[in-house]
């Protein structure tokens, strides 16, 4: 496990120059979770932000086996793969020991991929899946998905004298995967590089399929300076709309202690997707930081 910066890999798997936005974190957290991998994987990634930008004809931002599919079927191929692989090492034709992954976004993992999903998780195929969640269809203009969290404005859910924005709560994407008996899931952010670093490593070094839900916001869509990336994600985390924890072998642990809480107001103003909300609203998603401090044992909000 890595313990400080000085610990992790100098091994780059994700190549400069790929086309994602200035300030997008997705390709930070991509960097970060290749490093922690060796580079030792076969990465499956279904149509996204990440997959239109580091794979442009005839380049390809990958130094690793790397696969690209339609939105629907990203565990299912890479289910295909583990078992392909498998039957060659048992057939003595290979002793390659690869590892296999899945990194798609929350509209192919929620959403139009939720099915294959499940299928892998309940067969048992040992691989690692990772939602990265930057909460709405970006690639394609900034739909509402079943990640969008409440109240946040979307092309298709757009705030006005009738609507407050987006009126649904979050899946509990992590809650879904556990339910299917599989031996560890997390969330992570690219703010909390070792915590996300060493989630991976547990995702592919336990025997069976494991769960990462890490957190990537997204400079266009939630609209806020290119620079703030990080600094927002970790107020997800500080403010407790994004605590950090595992479930292993069934038993869940906070990742990363939070002793005082920041208020929610703090991470909501610098992000142009609820600058529409009203008092009331901010209410209310203060609420759900506060239920979620209760259920994992974060502090209490700052004075």
């Amino acid at each position: 496990m890595f313990k400080t910066i000085k610990d992790l890999p100098r091994d780059e798997y994700l190549a400069p120059g790929h086309r994602l936005c200035a300030g997008c974190t997705v390709g930070t957290a991509v960097r970060q979770i290749l490093k922690a991998s060796g580079g030792n994987v076969v990465v499956v990634t279904a149509t996204s932000c990440l997959e239109v930008s580091t794979s442009y004809f005839p380049q390809t931002a990958w130094r690793v086996p790397w696969i690209h599919l339609g939105f629907e079927n990203s565990a299912a191929v890479a289910a295909g793969i583990e078992s392909a692989l498998k039957a060659l090492r048992k057939k003595g034709k290979s002793n390659e020991d690869f590892h296999v992954m899945v990194i798609s976004g929350d509209g192919g993992t929620f959403d139009i991929g939720i099915q294959a999903l499940s299928g892998a998780l309940e067969r048992g195929h040992d691989l690692l899946y990772i939602c990265y969640d930057n909460e709405a269809y970006m690639n394609t203009g900034i739909q509402r998905s079943s990640a969008t969290p409440y109240a946040a404005a979307t092309t298709t859910s757009p705030p006005g004298a009738r609507s407050i924005g987006q009126r649904t709560h979050k899946k509990d994407l992590v809650g879904i995967a556990i339910a299917h008996g599989i031996p560890y899931a997390a969330t992570a952010c690219p703010s909390y590089p070792i915590d996300l670093m060493n989630k991976v490593r547990k995702g592919l070094d336990v025997e069976g399929p494991s769960l990462l839900h890490v957190l990537t916001p997204c400079t266009t869509g939630w609209r806020f300076d290119p620079s703030l990336g990080i600094e927002i994600g970790r107020l997800a985390v500080l403010t407790g709309l994004w605590p950090l924890y595992e479930v292993d072998r069934g038993v869940t642990r906070l990742t990363v202690q939070v002793p005082k809480r920041e208020p929610v107001r703090k991470y909501l103003e610098l992000q142009g997707r609820f600058k529409h909300i009203s008092e009331n609203e901010i209410n209310k998603i203060q609420e759900i930081a506060d239920k979620n401090a209760e259920k994992f044992g974060l502090g209490p909000i700052k004075e």
